[in-house]
């Protein structure tokens, strides 16, 4: 990450100085991609897969906490490699055509992070629509 800042002086040769600072910010735990987009025909099902590692040497544990689109979509929690990382699989289910937005809330054992949410937005379209 890199930010910059302005810095104005009295200096008539140099009115204004930019100073940048560049750093790594090691995160807890890393979520990627941040959110869910599912788009496909109503009819057949769409998948996405977000993948979440722990940042620390300590392991993680993920657990639902809540979850509002189970109408809609199914979610299944696969671990990877044991307290480090997990693959969340979203597979949408057959229905009507709609637009609809939701939330996968996980409970973490990190009790700086002591949830995460994952965004979810699901396009299914009719056969009209489809591009």
């Amino acid at each position: 990450m890199i930010k910059r800042a302005s810095i104005f002086t009295n200096d008539p040769r140099t009115k204004v100085e930019t100073v940048a600072i560049k750093a790594f910010v090691k995160a807890l735990i890393y979520i990627s991609p941040r959110f869910v987009n599912l788009n496909g025909p109503a009819s057949q099902t769409v998948v996405g897969i977000v993948s979440v590692s722990a940042g620390e040497e300590r392991s993680l544990m993920l657990e639902e906490s809540s979850f509002d689109l189970s109408s809609k979509v199914t979610y299944a929690i696969e671990e990877v490699e044991t307290g480090r990382s997990f693959r969340i699989r979203f597979t949408s289910i057959p229905g009507p055509p709609g637009t609809f937005r939701g939330v996968l809330r996980l409970k973490t054992n990190y009790p700086e992070r002591p949830q995460i949410a994952i965004p979810i937005t699901a396009r299914f379209h009719g056969v009209a629509e489809k591009r």
